[in-house]
């Protein structure tokens, strides 16, 4: 049999290669100036469009989507091609995936600051942008099953299940977690509400962490590894354990994201128990790495990708097991909200995949140019420039999350809130703030040496666009044949049935969550005296939103003492009912504001209070990091769509009554003219009623309002 000659496609892995380095700068640049701007609110400009609420979903979108997500692509573009020993199917699908996907992340870059979002974390983009999703999604899934179809080896190693298995689960994820109905181009409601929607969305956000940011790296570590360190994979069979006890069991962790919420006590119980449960897979893809350079590690002295690569897997594990701590129920109680997630979250984001994403490019940008690295001192300055900041970044953040996190529950002998002023902990924890942008500010640093070396190395070589290669044809087997092998080999030499079985192990964890929280309605308790939104108070939530306010406040009182002194009753599932999406948030940077509009404290009943507190923070909350918002002010809302709004939320089982838009215009101005009179002969602020700071305050107000005690107690 005569070996067949072809070419590897390496154009398009440089292309990813390029977008990978500059959109990390550039999404690294805007989260050390969110950074910043939460330990001084001047880095805000004044500006609407580079504001902490509108700058925060941008970093995360970047950094996931831009940065990893072209990473990902590179890796599995570079590696698919060689494990199958065949060209990529398509060179024009390739194109189409690598312009379509850059023209996605523009979108982005151009909607989120313009604060057209539908405010769900980490898929903030609008309707638009998500069918472009799923349809670049599609393309790429063509181009590898296409390439993985015609490949000259017939064996599908590991790296090649994780991709199957990203490709299925993250368009099953997307799809799901984007359902909407739009009113306009740029503007939807989530098809789901209040508890419903958040499980949707944590069943997503937890998943797009597991299926986006985990599994293809895993993929990318199962091939570089073992190239960097020229040595085979440990463990074989620990490569299949791993693959499908990790896949079948991350699906059912979402809730964990949830836990002392109005979400069924049966699914917060199954968030945990599988959590913890994913210890054993994610630590035995790590120790399956780790294992890989026994006999290899007097090398990883001299050599700075394998120190990227055992630095990245040990964060990898660190995060992993903090992961399902997180989710026992005591430890939460304490660290939910606070800043110690974000060190978790970022131990995993910059050291998992920004260190792996970093040896990735420093072993292939040499290879496809056909030269050696420009300089090695300055892979070594990045790696420990990278190091640090990651220490630099999560240790002053784990001590600012359980700073956080001990003085909100801290009481005095006499029973009383230690710290009832919510501003007493941000003041307290400004120090690690600051700490934190220096250590963003290192890591940033060694990724501009990074694309520096990266270009000196391009200009000292010449792109190899078409690497020629030549490789034996598949022989297919013979009908009858005896084969003598694991009994895993089977399914690894049919992409198809692969396919399937992902696909059922991924899918069984979301029916089991879904059916019982969509189709058994005493799951979400009604409460008789929780009403729609007014129309006025509908735009004022849309512009909670566009502002990004859900991105500092959470609105979700937890069932704890500290909890209930400090804002009110605790929250019930019934409350949010007519929210698409729901606002549950994640982060209290601000205090909450489930009960804003019916707190024991008068302050927040207060219009004229809202009005300054918008105007100039530190005016109303000395030492305040919030920034001012004076377009609120300054600006008039452009309500010409709330008819179409409210057709909307009917179809959504909103009980408006029948034919209720055609006059939502005019009650919307008869409750923001009551509000703008309050003002004037109260407080003696004019205010026109249609400023936007009007309808914020009419939503401000709803919150917790509807909650009768008496009847509350009855539903439940």
């Amino acid at each position: 049999m005569q070996k067949e000659t072809f070419n590897y496609d390496n154009k398009i892995v440089r292309n990813f290669a390029v977008a990978t380095a500059i959109w990390g700068v550039i999404g690294m640049l805007v989260g050390v100036t969110i950074a910043s701007q939460l330990f001084d609110p001047l880095y805000n400009f004044s500006s609407r469009y580079i504001s902490f609420g509108r700058l925060r979903p941008l970093h995360t979108n970047a950094m996931i989507f831009a940065f990893v997500g072209n990473a990902i692509f590179m890796g599995v573009y570079y590696s698919l091609q060689r494990l199958m020993k065949t060209r990529m199917f398509s060179d024009k699908l390739s194109t189409i995936h690598f312009w379509g996907w850059q023209l996605i992340i523009l979108a982005a870059v151009i909607t989120l600051p313009l604060g057209l979002t539908s405010s769900k974390e980490y898929a903030e983009l609008e309707w638009p942008i998500d069918i472009a999703i799923a349809l670049i999604w599609v393309v790429f899934g063509w181009n590898m099953f296409g390439t993985i179809y015609q490949r000259r080896e017939k064996h599908l190693y590991v790296a090649i299940w994780f991709y199957i298995a990203t490709f299925i689960t993250v368009a099953m994820l997307h799809i799901v977690n984007s359902f909407a109905l739009p009113v306009d181009l740029f503007k939807s409601y989530s098809a789901f509400a209040g508890v419903q929607d958040a499980l949707v969305q944590w069943w997503y956000g937890h998943n797009a962490v597991a299926f986006f940011l985990t599994t293809p790296f895993l993929g990318l570590m199962y091939y570089f590894m073992p190239k960097m360190a020229n040595r085979p994979v440990y463990s074989y069979k620990l490569s299949i354990l791993h693959f499908w006890s990790l896949i079948f069991l991350y699906i059912w962790a979402g809730p964990h994201h949830l836990l002392y919420s109005s979400l069924p006590d049966w699914a917060q119980t199954l968030g945990v128990v599988f959590s913890i449960m994913l210890i054993a897979p994610s630590w035995g893809g790590m120790l399956n790495g780790l294992l890989t350079l026994r006999g290899a590690w007097d090398r990883v002295r001299d050599d700075a990708m394998l120190k990227f690569m055992v630095v990245g897997l040990t964060c990898y594990g660190m995060a992993t097991f903090e992961g399902p701590m997180l989710a026992l129920k005591n430890v939460n109680a304490i660290a939910h909200f606070t800043d110690w997630i974000v060190a978790h979250v970022h131990v995993g984001a910059l050291g998992w995949n920004g260190l792996l994403t970093f040896a990735i490019l420093y072993y292939i940008i040499p290879r496809i140019y056909e030269t050696k690295m420009y300089s090695k001192k300055a892979v070594n300055v990045h790696f420990w420039l990278a190091t640090l900041g990651i220490l630099f970044y999560a240790i002053p953040m784990y001590f600012s999350g359980f700073t956080q996190g001990l003085m909100w529950k801290e009481f005095t002998v006499d029973g009383m809130l230690k710290y009832p002023n919510f501003l007493e902990t941000t003041l307290q924890i400004l120090p690690m703030h600051m700490l934190r942008a220096f250590g963003g500010t290192l890591y940033l640093t060694g990724a501009c040496i990074m694309v520096w070396n990266l270009w000196k190395t391009a200009r000292t070589g010449k792109l190899v666009a078409n690497e020629a290669a030549e490789a034996y044809p598949m022989v297919k087997e013979v009908k009858g044949e005896v084969q003598v092998a694991y009994w895993h080999r089977w399914i690894e030499k049919r992409p198809t049935q692969l396919l399937i079985f992902s696909f059922i192990a991924v899918a069984i964890g979301g029916v089991v969550e879904f059916v019982p929280a969509f189709l058994v309605e005493s799951n979400v308790k009604t409460i008789p005296s929780v009403t729609p939104y007014s129309p006025l108070e509908l735009e004022g939530r849309d512009i909670y939103i566009r502002e990004g306010c859900n991105n500092c406040h959470s609105q979700q009182v937890r069932p704890f003492r500290s909890e209930t002194v400090r804002y009110g009753e605790y929250s019930k599932s019934g409350e949010n009912v007519y929210d698409h999406p729901h606002l549950w948030g994640s982060k209290r940077t601000g205090p909450d504001l489930a009960r804003a509009g019916n707190t024991a404290s008068k302050i927040y009943k207060d219009a004229g209070w809202h009005y300054q507190h918008m105007k100039d923070p530190r005016s109303t909350s000395e030492g305040s990091i919030m920034p001012a918002y004076p377009w609120l002010i300054a600006e008039d809302g452009d309500y010409s769509k709330i008819e179409g709004k409210i057709t909307v939320m009917r179809k959504l089982g909103v009980p408006y009554v029948e034919n209720y838009e055609m006059i939502a215009q005019e009650d919307l101005d008869k409750q923001a003219e009551k509000i703008s009179n309050f003002l004037l002969k109260e407080k003696g602020i004019k205010v026109a009623k249609e400023k936007e700071i009007v309808a914020l305050i009419a939503y401000l107000h709803k919150l917790g309002r509807d909650i009768n005690t008496k009847e509350v107690a009855t539903s439940e």
